[in-house]
């Protein structure tokens, strides 16, 4: 009978540990994949803050709060001027409406809000997650 050359424990211990190394890869490319996140989907808070509107009125944010014109907003749960409101965006642009005026803003990709600057005088936070309406129409103030 002739004897074979291969080590039969060193053959089974190198092959667990060839797989062990390969798992080890494999697992960790995973949890590396679940990790990476797309930033479109990842949401921000940003704050409303409309408290300085007057007469005080209702506002919404399209596709994301109770809209003011298809419901009733006094029966309906729409946002009143009156509260500061936190509310989960993800990077894009949006739109901060009442019944008199509206504006767009944009949302980027590290949660920081852009909007036209010629709005400064009526809208602040650029650069900033916070949103701060001071006017009640958008038309610059001379």
């Amino acid at each position: 009978m002739r004897r074979s050359n291969l080590n039969l424990p060193r053959f089974v211990g190198n092959s667990i540990l060839a797989c062990s190394l390969v798992a080890t890869v494999l697992v960790g490319d995973v949890g590396a994949a679940r990790e990476a996140v797309n930033p479109l989907t990842r949401e921000y808070t940003i704050t409303i803050d409309p408290t300085a509107l007057d007469p005080p009125t209702w506002w919404h944010v399209p596709g994301v709060t109770p809209l003011i014109w298809t419901k009733d907003p006094i029966t309906y749960e729409s946002y009143k001027t009156t509260d500061v409101r936190e509310i989960k965006l993800k990077p894009g642009e949006y739109r901060f409406g009442t019944f008199t005026f509206d504006f767009a803003f944009l949302v980027t990709l590290e949660g920081k809000l852009e909007f036209d600057r010629t709005l400064a005088q009526c809208v602040d936070g650029l650069g900033t997650a916070r949103l701060v309406i001071r006017c009640s129409h958008t038309q610059p103030y001379k």
